[in-house]
């Protein structure tokens, strides 16, 4: 392993999959290093008794970057798309409510009072000014729409996506979009109207997508891309990015331990694809003041419980995407997908899965309790939302203790350090779900972007 790669990635999850799978396909010679004995990172999908269970991420949003990978791949005839008309719903005092998917809707709707709906409709006609400071999305939401909005819609909202806490989490950072539309246009609905694209290249909503047999199917595929230039197991401890300046053709050294033995490997360029406190870790030696902003990002744990019923013991009929639940409900389950309404073979003819969320920013302690413990729990409340009657028939249960990474307040300060050390430290580079969002299509696109800028730079250091 002392010989000098072109490139090396650190971590097999979807962000350095991709990065590692498109150095492969502009013809760079590339390496990486997984510490688990399987690639994919939190996505996994299992199957079990005709059952199809998912351990992280429920599904994805169809991107053009997405789709563009799965042509690649060969995987369309197994892509699955769910109906993007289903309905998805909050519980609010006790029971579920068809969420409005528009503002149009969302105005004729009772789900929130007509103060409410008010303010809603008049947004457009005003022109509002954003504070100096860097605002929290609960700030936010509570200036331009009113408390109302965030906590029976927004504040669902970002636990299902972040797992994270409203007003600690940056709407710059998290949601940058929506800045941008009040900082150009004054207002947030008339920033909407005004970007989207011409009628005849409107295409709606992207849709929610997986495939026959999972979300990890696009991992796994390219993972066999790689073949011999994806080591598992080989779990990385340091990387010293000016150790080999001086040498032609090197310039990081990572370390390796791979069967209880350290191994040294040098390459060209590095790109560490690993989360943001294990990238810290790496760095601890080489760059301490790189590897402190690292570590000072959030992680927020979750607990995912997947579970099969038989049909004739669910009173719902479970026609939707599933729910989310606002804080005040004083349920602890932050949403449940209904896996089986989704997608077809989820599980077998006369039952259906669901998959619920647990834990979270503002609920951290969850995860200290037993996986028994945490299925109970859920199953309870599943049972009091949906009318269940009876134990399910098949649990599963993953902890995660820093499941997803919080884009809280002064986030944006630490991406622009990571920047700022990508363009001091030729050579080294990151990609992962902490600096342009977490969505899997996301870190495709961020994985993608990464692999042309190690191609110019390499291109560049021959």
């Amino acid at each position: 392993m002392t010989n000098p790669a072109k490139a090396a990635v650190i971590g097999a999850g979807i962000s350095g999959l991709a990065c590692a799978y498109r150095l492969q396909q502009l013809g760079m010679d590339v390496t990486v290093f997984e510490s688990n004995s399987a690639a994919g990172g939190m996505i996994d999908s299992v199957e079990k008794d005709g059952f199809l269970f998912e351990a992280g991420p429920q599904s994805f949003q169809g991107t053009p970057a997405l789709f563009g990978l799965i042509r690649e791949l060969g995987l369309e005839a197994q892509l699955q798309k769910a109906d993007p008309r289903a309905p998805r719903y909050v519980l609010l005092h006790g029971r579920l409510r068809k969420i409005p998917m528009s503002p149009q809707a969302l105005l004729a709707s009772t789900l929130l009072n007509p103060v409410s709906r008010w303010k809603i409709a008049s947004e457009p006609f005003k022109k509002s000014q954003p504070p100096t400071e860097e605002e929290s999305v609960a700030a936010f939401v509570r200036r331009k729409f009113g408390h109302e909005i965030l906590e029976y819609l927004v504040a669902p909202f970002v636990s299902g996506v972040y797992a994270g806490d409203p007003e600690k989490l940056s709407l710059k950072a998290a949601f940058p979009t929506l800045d941008e539309w009040e900082r150009q246009y004054g207002s947030v609905l008339r920033g909407a109207m005004k970007s989207r694209p011409p009628k005849e290249r409107r295409t709606g909503a992207p849709p929610l997508c997986s495939f026959t047999h999972g979300a990890a199917t696009l991992p796994r595929a390219m993972a066999a891309k790689l073949g011999e230039a994806l080591h598992y197991d080989a779990r990385a401890v340091s990387v010293d990015f000016a150790a080999h300046r001086s040498t032609a053709g090197a310039a990081c050294e990572v370390r390796i331990v791979r069967d209880g033995q350290e191994q040294s490997a040098s390459a060209s360029a590095v790109v560490i694809a690993t989360p943001a406190y294990a990238a810290a870790h790496l760095l601890e030696t080489s760059s301490p003041q790189l590897a402190r902003a690292l570590s000072g990002i959030a992680y927020a744990p979750v607990a995912v419980v997947a579970s099969t019923y038989y049909r004739q013991q669910v009173g719902d009929p479970l026609e939707g995407f599933g729910f989310l639940v606002p804080r005040g409900e004083k349920v602890r389950t932050l949403g449940t997908v209904w896996n089986s309404s989704l997608f077809l073979g989820r599980a077998r003819e006369g039952s259906l899965t669901i998959t619920s969320f647990i834990g979270g920013a503002a609920d951290p302690d969850i995860i200290q309790l037993h996986e028994e413990n945490i299925a109970a729990i859920v199953s309870e409340e599943n049972a009091r939302i949906l009318g269940i009657t009876g134990p399910p028939v098949e649990t599963a249960v993953w902890k995660y203790p820093r499941a997803l990474p919080q884009y809280n307040l002064g986030h944006g300060h630490v991406v622009e350090t990571i920047r700022d050390a990508e363009r001091a430290s030729p050579g080294l580079y990151f990609a992962g779900n902490y600096l342009e969002g977490p969505a899997v299509g996301k870190c495709v696109e961020n994985g993608f972007q990464t692999a042309e800028t190690v191609r110019k730079y390499l291109q560049t250091a021959r």
